[in-house]
């Protein structure tokens, strides 16, 4: 039995030289991403389930949100090497979830500049965040272990702010609370690309949790708004068609808020609520076994809490 545990270990340990080697994707001239699966983070996909942007300038590079576990950021550090030698300057969060952090480490030693709202410190320093990282050393081992740590930013963003490096201009907008109350985009001028961060779930259910909808939606009405030419979403594909991927997640959070806050009012409970709500439009959707019940049950709190 021994040897069959220890054989396995050293499968798994192995599985990164045998996985498919992490891809950028082109999104414009010298503007990148890498997608991860559309799945819940397990130790056979080492947590690669979002989604990091890379943008290259005369004078260094940007990356977009630091991936789930160091052994994928170190991937996408491989990556970069592949398109350009220069340095990693920036790393911006666009909110402290986990599957977007883990890898924050691997950028930080290399000597990268960490940005991201204040908003996020408060989390970062709770003990949920604490407790998150204990349980993910044992569900995602070897890929989370001991060595794995959460890393502050290195400059808190209070207001809005332009990041220029070698003539591209970046447009760094808090959109929270939202999907959280720290949340970035990043629009790169000229390019009109935005990263949206997990505001935009492309093709999949979105992950809702403790978010506030209501702020989410609006966020997602002024994304409208500005007219990107491409999304790059916190997880799933490329988007070139903005408004409508954009559309669908708004829509759905207000179908959300529309069925669950009905039967909030109505004291309906929430078991008899959702199976009398008619989920055709979305239930073909990844992942909305795995998050559509929590979403709506969430939302039904919300809504409760928010009834008169």
């Amino acid at each position: 039995m021994k040897w069959i545990l220890v054989s396995a270990f050293w499968l798994l340990s192995g599985l990164s030289a045998w996985a498919a080697p992490l891809t950028l994707q082109p999104v414009a001239p010298n503007i990148w991403f890498a997608q991860g699966d559309a799945a819940l983070g397990t130790p056979e996909n080492r947590n690669f389930i979002s989604n990091a942007g890379v943008v290259v300038t005369p004078a260094g590079v940007v990356v977009i949100d630091a991936l789930g576990s160091p052994a994928v950021a170190a991937d996408l550090l491989k990556a970069i090497r592949r398109i350009t030698p220069l340095p990693v300057r920036y790393v911006i969060l666009t909110h402290y979830h986990a599957d977007h952090i883990y890898g924050l480490q691997v950028f930080k030693d290399q000597g990268a500049t960490v940005l991201a709202h204040e908003a996020g410190r408060e989390y970062l320093q709770s003990d949920t965040a604490q407790l998150r990282l204990q349980a993910t050393r044992e569900s995602l081992a070897p890929w989370i272990d001991a060595k794995t740590r959460l890393v502050p930013a290195d400059r808190w963003l209070r207001a809005d702010e332009v990041l220029e490096l070698g003539g591209v201009r970046l447009q760094l907008r808090h959109v929270g609370p939202a999907h959280t109350p720290e949340d970035l985009t990043v629009f790169v001028e000229g390019a009109r690309v935005l990263f949206a961060g997990d505001l935009a779930f492309r093709g999949r259910i979105p992950y809702v949790g403790q978010a506030d909808s209501r702020g989410w939606i609006a966020a997602l009405t002024r994304l409208i708004d500005s007219a990107p030419a491409a999304i790059v979403p916190g997880h799933g594909p490329l988007s070139t068609e903005a408004l409508a991927d954009l559309r669908l997640t708004r829509d759905y959070l207000q179908y959300l808020r529309d069925t669950m806050g009905r039967a909030a009012a109505d004291m309906q409970p929430f078991e008899e609520a959702y199976a009398a709500t008619d989920w055709s439009a979305y239930e073909r959707l990844p992942l909305f076994k795995a998050a559509n019940r929590m979403n709506a049950y969430n939302t039904y709190l919300l809504m409760e809490r928010a009834a008169p």
